[in-house]
């Protein structure tokens, strides 16, 4: 464990010399009372008041346990990228230790609002979340503020400051623009990004082959039952013609995915979905990376929301938002990366509960 405490003591303290509290005990203290289901800056504190003797094991609590204000001015001040450094540090020696390697396989864009963490006045525009997520471990690699509600700005960002060589990563049709296929390539990468009529002469290139082939089109058919559900989907492939090439650097190929819902009433509803490939796949691999990306909706932001109640977070001062998701993406991580098979809800319990269990969230990443 102190070997990750360690890491947590490179994040520069941005409070006056006389702070009593060390920087990486404030940190680690957050993140083990979120780790125990803690919501908010006084949660936290209660948490620390309530189990100092235990957690005095591990960091010096010399002055006791530190009140709310202590954790919210230091969230509040923190700077964003110095916690970014430290949550990719984190990861790093965390897949390290678990002999994970590199990142492989389908990497998962997309942002997420913090709906209550706005500014006075600015409930119009909440701070927005960009994650990267790779679907093969199912925990967020990287993370960042979009500046202004700026996805695209912090998504190139992000890209530039990973290694995603050989990955396919996956994005909505927000990011189908030639600036992040060219930051995908340059990356060594492949991407499959959503497309919609916001990229007007790309989709209609797709709309216009798709239409010509028919049932010629390559395609795989599948059919999936659920909750008195019934869903088809026919995935196709075709070669993306000289003149869509031209639109979008690096396109090899033009996806479709056509899926007919019928629901529990016997109504039916259909949906067509385009998707822009820097490899041709086949039908089923396509369908196969599709489905992936939706792990970032299903398995990070759907737990977020629900487990870590992150929509009803009101921290709304400076810097304070951001760093606390960043936070909750890391507990996230660690009890996703437990081997035990139990929900992460009952993982916080246990945590909460058994002092025994909560050493073992990190001694399991020796």
């Amino acid at each position: 464990m102190q070997s990750y405490i360690s890491i947590l003591r490179e994040v520069r303290d941005p409070r006056d010399i006389n702070a009593r509290h060390p920087v990486a005990t404030i940190l680690f203290l957050t993140l083990a009372a979120t780790l125990c289901g803690e919501k908010s800056c006084v949660e936290v504190a209660d948490f620390a008041a309530a189990h100092e003797e235990e957690l005095s094991e591990i960091v010096d609590l010399p002055f006791g346990a530190p009140s709310h204000d202590t954790f919210s001015r230091l969230f509040r001040l923190l700077d964003p990228a110095e916690l970014a450094k430290a949550f990719a540090a984190f990861m790093t020696a965390l897949r390290a230790e678990l002999g994970l390697g590199a990142t492989q396989g389908v990497v998962a864009i997309d942002g997420k609002s913090l709906r209550r963490g706005y500014e006075k006045g600015r409930s119009h525009m909440p701070p927005l979340m960009v994650s990267v997520w790779d679907s093969q471990t199912r925990v967020a690699i990287a993370q960042a503020r979009a500046p202004g509600g700026n996805e695209i700005a912090a998504t190139l960002e992000l890209l530039r400051n990973l290694v995603l060589k050989g990955c396919t990563v996956t994005a909505d049709a927000l990011h189908c623009h030639p600036a992040m296929a060219q930051a995908v390539l340059e990356a060594k990468a492949d991407y499959a990004l959503g497309l919609k009529a916001n990229n007007g002469p790309l989709y209609a290139e797709a709309e216009r082959i798709f239409a010509n082939a028919g049932a010629r089109a390559p395609s795989l058919t599948t059919e999936e039952k659920a909750h008195g559900r019934i869903e088809q989907r026919r995935a196709s492939v075709l070669p993306a013609p000289i003149a869509a090439r031209a639109l979008l650097p690096g396109l090899k190929a033009l996806g479709r995915i056509e899926a007919i819902r019928t629901g529990t009433n016997g109504k039916t509803g259909t949906d067509t979905r385009y998707i822009a490939l820097s490899r041709k796949l086949t039908p089923a691999k396509m369908a196969e990376v599709v489905r992936a990306h939706w792990g970032i909706e299903n398995q990070l932001h759907w737990i977020l929301d629900v487990v870590f109640d992150e929509d009803a977070a009101r921290t709304r001062k400076d810097y304070a938002p951001e760093n606390l998701a960043v936070i909750r993406r890391l507990a996230q991580n660690i009890l996703r990366m437990h081997p035990s098979d139990d929900s992460i809800t009952r993982k916080m319990r246990r945590a909460s509960w058994s002092k025994d269990f909560f050493f073992e969230l990190f001694a399991h990443m020796r």
